[in-house]
């Protein structure tokens, strides 16, 4: 497994297992994500990509049947450290989930929210806030004159990059996504796969993928994942072209799903 230097990782995940009702989900898991870089994970379903993604920001608290072991820690932090206030690491680790949920509001109104809960900013910083994160997210063009109008109004793929827009104004560290484009057309996949280029600049993002073509395109690192287990971990180029295992092969080839 690949290492970086401990200045250049953004979370680190060591020996990490979970078990839901007795029955093991995630299994010794250990790598770690480097800061600023995009990393897919892969694996058929099943194999505890998506769960992985929700013990980062901690999603499995809320299923009292869930028993972790092991340490993931945020530049640094464990996670699990009783200390630690959920509701910040939510905020510092935010997640996009398959199918866009903007609330039954108006576009600005879905991206004030967080900022509402946050913190009290006087309105031109509201507004200025706002208009960072939907430029961001690649909307502001396409909404900055109908901010008020509901955002059930906006096709698919703009309510998707909408809720990444919602997830940015509160600054997030990290962001999670799971699946964002598996919903939508083909051009506003494209979109989604622009975003996500761009907002590495700023924040580590996460991507779990069924699609081998939009990991190669848009990661940088690539975890294959199996029955709940890291099988290979690498740079992207690297685990695509010249994977270390066969397994790893056969499943980025097609002949293991």
């Amino acid at each position: 497994m690949p290492t970086f230097a401990a200045e250049a990782c953004s979370l680190s995940i060591e020996g990490f297992s979970l078990a839901y009702g007795g029955k093991p989900a995630l299994r010794d898991l250990t790598l770690q994500i480097p800061r600023h870089r995009v990393t897919a994970f892969i694996g058929p379903s099943g194999c505890g990509k998506s769960t992985l993604l929700r013990a980062i920001n901690r999603l499995h608290d809320l299923n009292e049947s869930a028993r972790a072991e092991g340490r993931i820690a945020l530049e640094g932090r464990d996670i699990h450290d009783p200390k630690l206030d959920v509701s910040e690491l939510r905020r510092r680790v935010g997640m996009v989930f398959q199918t866009p949920n903007p609330f039954p509001m108006s576009i600005y109104e879905n991206v004030a929210f967080g900022l509402r809960l946050q913190k009290r900013l006087p309105k031109r910083q509201r507004d200025d806030r706002i208009e960072w994160a939907l430029s961001a997210a690649a909307l502001w063009d396409e909404v900055k004159d109908r901010l008020h109008r509901s955002a059930w109004q906006l096709s698919g793929g703009q309510q998707q990059r909408l809720v990444i827009a919602r997830t940015l104004a509160v600054e997030p560290e990290v962001l999670l996504l799971d699946e964002p484009a598996s919903a939508l057309d083909p051009i506003s996949t494209l979109k989604i796969e622009e975003l996500i280029r761009n907002l590495k600049s700023q924040l580590t993002l996460i991507l779990v993928t069924h699609n081998m073509q939009q990991a190669a395109r848009v990661s940088d690192y690539t975890a294959f994942l199996q029955q709940g287990a890291l099988v290979e971990y690498g740079s992207t180029d690297q685990v695509f072209t010249n994977p270390r295992l066969q397994r790893t092969e056969d499943y980025i080839t097609g002949r293991l799903s």
